[in-house]
């Protein structure tokens, strides 16, 4: 018996590691997770049983295929469960932001009032071919998001929303006409990596203008982080989960840190 009871105390270890942290499902340490993905095979045995080589290809161990649907004759899509037994060490993980603190919009109308003494001027707008305007309106319509007021609605800030589709060059030539101290671009459609080609095409025709050095210059989407917006030229990056103040926040900071007032 005191073996066994040994293991089991092991299987529901409650103490949480920060220097081993995996993933939980029902009890802390049990390492579950769910992954799902498709194959371009039939919806038959032979397919699942591929469903759950790839899982264990992934570190996955007491794999099951909880759920599998043709989605074409050709095609099948799996949901699968398993534990993983790897964790990470949290406590050594160290993350770059676009802004510490945030500011919400009553503290950025009174940070643009008290240190920049103007309205700044921020346009907006899905690039490229993209046509989704769900991120950008989300950011920059006066009814903003979840209880989060756009840019629209912010004293101290002129606003334009260009919406989707609009050319860099279109872009840029709006962003000149205005007098633009900001510039934020969404990107929606990352299929094939199309939006880092536009987006460093953006940074490209800036530079050519002489002109990015002269803007607060943020990208935002599903699959934007602040270290890629980085790598590729942009001064902030921000993802799914954030909002008008938190691209309020840092663009004011940045533009006094800059000396752009």
């Amino acid at each position: 018996m005191s073996g066994l009871y040994s293991m089991d105390a092991k299987e529901f270890d409650k103490n949480l590691d920060l220097k081993n942290v995996k993933p939980y499902g029902d009890t802390m340490n049990d390492g579950k997770v769910q992954v799902s993905f498709t194959l371009p095979v039939k919806d038959d045995e032979q397919g699942i049983e591929a469903a759950k080589l790839i899982a264990k290809n992934m570190g996955l161990n007491d794999i099951n295929v909880a759920h599998h649907k043709m989605l074409d004759k050709e095609f099948t899509f799996y949901v699968v469960y398993g534990n993983l037994d790897v964790g990470v060490n949290y406590e050594d993980i160290s993350v770059e932001v676009a802004q510490e603190e945030i500011m919400d919009k009553h503290q950025v109308e009174e940070y643009i009032k008290e240190n920049i003494k103007r309205d700044i001027v921020v346009v907006g707008a899905s690039t490229g071919t993209d046509a989704h305007t769900v991120g950008i309106d989300a950011i920059m319509n006066m009814k903003g998001y979840a209880g989060n007021y756009g840019l629209e609605r912010y004293t101290g800030i002129e606003a334009y929303n260009l919406g989707s589709q609009v050319s860099n060059e279109e872009f840029i030539k709006k962003a000149v006409e205005v007098k633009a101290d900001v510039l934020l671009v969404s990107q929606t459609v990352t299929q094939k990596n199309i939006h880092i080609e536009n987006l460093i095409n953006l940074v490209e025709l800036l530079e050519g203008e002489g002109l990015r050095d002269k803007v607060v210059l943020i990208c935002g989407g599903p699959r934007i982080s602040h270290e890629l917006a980085k790598e590729l030229g942009y001064d902030a990056g921000f993802g799914p989960g954030k909002f008008a103040q938190d691209v309020a926040s840092f663009a004011v900071v940045e533009m006094i840190n800059r000396k752009m007032v």
